[in-house]
């Protein structure tokens, strides 16, 4: 460490510190209000595939990277059990597989907006019935919006958000205790991203690990 720490000085210190502040561009909302955007685009893919993709344009959640909201949402939607999405695409032939979420990279998670997709692999009846797998995943995202503030199911629903919250955290947890040692070069590299973007205690963990539960969030 002290040999790092003294090559890290030698290179780095001639760099001038100008004293601006970090740039936010926080004040550009809604980078997607135009028509192109709220459209329906047919893309003829290289290999033979069916797949529907569905965006989002959100308000940004960068700064809600204790809590991972989007990464919530994400888990709802990408169950597979029973009652989830895929498994009734699947009982119609429609789908084979669905995933969603933000891949928290520059594009898709900054200070002007945040994206969320759905993406799911049609089979080649289910790309006779696109729309129709549309609607389902509009309908699930719905049900979910409707079920959050239910006064009458509050206590439960609230309890049973909270176990799901709890079992992903417990999974991000074990992932990130156990996972395998990756090139030196490419861990720098994310922990100096990783400065720019969470507060220090969280340089090593915030991109990965749950530490808040905020359902309001």
């Amino acid at each position: 460490l002290d040999t790092l720490e003294k090559w890290v000085t030698e290179i780095f210190s001639e760099i001038p510190n100008n004293g601006l502040p970090k740039p936010s561009f926080g004040h550009l909302t809604q980078p997607f209000d135009t028509p192109e955007f709220h459209k329906l685009y047919r893309v003829v893919p290289i290999r033979k595939v069916h797949s529907l993709s569905i965006t989002w344009a959100l308000p940004p959640q960068e700064q809600y990277y204790r809590v991972k909201p989007l990464h919530y949402i994400s888990w709802l939607v990408g169950h597979e059990g029973k009652g989830s999405v895929l498994s009734f695409l699947r009982k119609k032939f429609w789908a084979l597989a669905l995933y969603g979420g933000n891949g928290e990279t520059g594009f898709e998670q900054n200070s002007t907006y945040s994206i969320f997709s759905i993406s799911v692999t049609l089979t080649d009846e289910g790309y006779k019935h696109f729309y129709e797998v549309a609607h389902v995943v509009f309908q699930y995202v719905k049900m979910l919006q409707k079920r959050g503030p239910d006064k009458r199911q509050e206590i439960h629903f609230y309890s049973l958000l909270y176990r799901i919250w709890e079992e992903i955290q417990k999974i991000e947890a074990n992932e990130f205790h156990y996972q395998e040692q990756t090139d030196p070069v490419d861990y720098v590299e994310s922990l100096c991203e990783n400065m720019q973007l969470f507060q220090k205690q969280d340089f090593l963990t915030g991109d990965q690990l749950l530490f808040e539960y905020k359902p309001e969030v």
